[in-house]
C-alpha cells in the first residue's frame, strides 16, 4: 500500500531544474505545505500540497513525520568520488604539508598514494569492506545515500580485484548505494617492471575484463597529472575501456591545467578536481556533457584554491560537489560542510549548491533516478528538522538529518528534533 508522508513544512523539488548553468531561487521549486507518496517499489508517486495529495489518495497510509515538528524534505545527497575503501593513514603527510612541503613533493619521497597502496595492500577484503561500510554509515547519517567509491590503492591485478569485491561486499552491507569505479590507473607502482604504457596495457588486458566479468564495476577513471599519467596515454587508456563498455571519468586539472580537455574529448560522464583549469578548459567543460565535479576537501586538505565553481555555472556547465573522502588529502570526508564551504568561498547560490550534491551529482554517476523529488524517482530523502531550507546551508554541516529514507524505507531516525535541530553556540 502506498504510504503518504507529510505533512512537511517544505519539500525541496528539483522537479523540473535544468541540468547546466547557473540556478536562482526558484529553480529550487519549493513546495510547502507537502506531502510525498511512496509507492510499494520504494518509488515517489506524487509529490504535491499535503491537503491535496491527502484528498487524491484516500486509501494510501499515512505517515505522519517524527514528533509533530516542521520538516524540510531534501534528496538524499549523492557523492560522487570518493576513495572510501582503503586501509591506514596518511598523518605524516599531513604534517609535512601544513609545515610548507608540496604535495607532489611528498609523492616523490614516497609519501601521497604509494604509502596508502602498501597499507592496502597488507589488508584482508574482509577488513577493506568493513571499513567501507563504516564509512558508508558515517555518510548516511549526513543524509548521503548513494556514494561512488574507487578502488586505485591495490595497484596490481590481485589487489585491484581485492578492493572491488570488497566494495560489492560492503555494498550489500550498508543501506547506502555503494558505486564501484575502477581506479587502477592512478599511478604507476613503484614494484611495476615495467613504465607507465606497459603498466596500463597490463590493466586493460588483465584486469578490466575480470572487473567486466564479475560486474565489480562499470567505470574506470585515471589520474593524469606530472606523478600519474600523461595525456596520450590517458587517452589511449580511457579508450579502449570505453570499447570494452565502461563508463569513463577523469581526475583532471588538479595541479596543471588541460587534461580535462582529455574528459571532453574521450566523452568522459565527469572530469574531477579542476582546481589548475584554466579559461579554454572552463570553456570546452562548458560546451560538453561532462561534468565539472568540485573536490573543495582536497582544496582543503591540501591548502590550495578552489575549483573555479563560480565560473564553470556562469560559462554554462554542469557543476557537482563531491568530498573526494580519502586518506591523503581530503580525510574529512563531510559533504554538507564542504559545499557550504565551497558555496561562500565561489558565491554560489543555495540553489546552485543543493544541486551539485543532488541531481547534479548524480548526473556525474549518470544516474538519472535519484536526485530529485520527483514522480519515478526512488524515494531517497532526507528530512530536516527546520521550517525553512535556508538553514541547512547556514549551519555549514552543523544541521544534520533528523529522518533518512533510502528507497522509501528508514535509515535513520533521529530520537527528538533536538538532536537535528540547530546546533547548540
Amino acid at each position: 500500500m502506498p504510504k503518504l508522508l507529510g505533512p512537511l513544512a517544505q519539500a525541496i523539488t528539483f522537479a523540473h531544474a535544468p541540468m547546466k548553468g547557473p540556478l536562482g531561487a526558484d529553480h529550487l521549486e519549493v513546495v510547502a505545505n507537502a506531502g510525498l507518496l511512496i509507492d510499494d517499489a520504494g518509488r515517489l508517486a506524487a509529490v504535491g500540497p499535503y491537503p491535496a495529495l491527502a484528498k487524491q489518495y484516500p486509501k494510501a497510509e499515512t505517515w505522519q513525520p517524527l514528533w509533530g515538528a516542521p520538516l524540510v524534505a531534501l534528496p538524499g545527497f549523492v557523492d560522487a568520488h570518493t576513495h572510501a575503501c582503503f586501509a591506514g593513514n596518511r598523518a605524516l603527510d599531513y604534517d609535512l604539508r601544513i609545515a610548507g612541503r608540496p604535495y607532489l613533493e611528498i609523492a616523490k619521497a614516497g609519501g601521497g598514494i604509494w604509502s596508502s597502496v602498501q597499507a592496502t595492500r597488507k589488508a584482508s577484503q574482509a577488513d577493506l569492506a568493513a571499513a567501507t561500510v563504516a564509512y558508508a554509515n558515517a555518510a548516511l547519517r549526513r543524509g548521503v545515500t548513494t556514494l561512488e567509491v574507487k578502488s586505485g590503492y591495490g595497484l596490481s591485478v590481485a589487489e585491484e580485484l581485492k578492493m572491488l569485491r570488497a566494495i560489492r561486499t560492503a555494498d550489500g552491507q550498508t543501506e547506502a548505494d555503494l558505486i564501484a569505479t575502477c581506479l587502477a590507473a592512478h599511478i604507476c607502482p613503484k614494484d611495476f617492471d615495467g613504465g607507465p604504457a606497459a603498466y596500463l596495457d597490463l590493466v586493460v588486458e588483465k584486469l578490466l575484463p575480470t572487473v567486466w566479468q564479475e560486474g565489480l564495476a562499470c567505470r574506470v577513471d585515471i589520474f593524469i597529472e606530472e606523478t600519474a599519467f600523461d595525456h596520450t596515454l590517458a587517452t589511449q587508456y580511457l579508450q579502449r575501456a570505453a570499447a570494452m563498455g565502461f563508463q569513463l571519468t577523469v581526475h583532471a586539472d588538479q595541479f596543471t591545467a588541460g587534461s580535462s580537455q582529455v574528459a571532453v574529448a574521450v566523452g568522459a560522464a565527469s572530469a574531477d578536481h579542476l582546481e589548475s583549469s584554466s579559461e579554454a578548459d572552463i570553456a570546452r567543460l562548458a560546451a560538453s556533457d561532462t561534468v565539472a565535479t568540485a573536490l573543495p576537501g582536497a582544496s582543503l586538505g591540501l591548502g590550495m584554491g578552489y575549483t573555479p565553481a563560480r565560473k564553470l555555472l556562469d560559462a554554462g556547465a554542469c557543476l557537482a560537489i563531491a568530498s573526494d573522502y580519502n586518506p591523503g588529502s581530503a580525510p574529512m570526508g563531510h559533504l554538507l560542510l564542504q559545499a557550504s564551504v565551497l558555496a561562500a568561498a565561489e558565491k554560489l547560490s543555495t540553489a546552485e549548491t543543493l544541486a551539485a550534491i543532488t541531481y547534479r551529482a548524480a548526473h556525474a554517476l549518470r544516474l538519472a533516478d535519484r536526485g530529485r523529488l520527483a514522480p519515478g524517482q526512488w524515494a531517497d530523502v532526507q528530512l530536516y528538522a527546520t521550517d525553512d531550507y535556508r538553514q541547512i546551508l547556514y549551519w555549514q554541516g552543523g544541521m544534520e538529518p533528523a529522518l533518512v529514507l533510502k528507497q522509501g524505507k528508514v535509515c535513520l531516525t533521529s530520537e527528538s528534533p533536538a538532536e537535528a535541530s540547530e546546533p547548540a553556540p
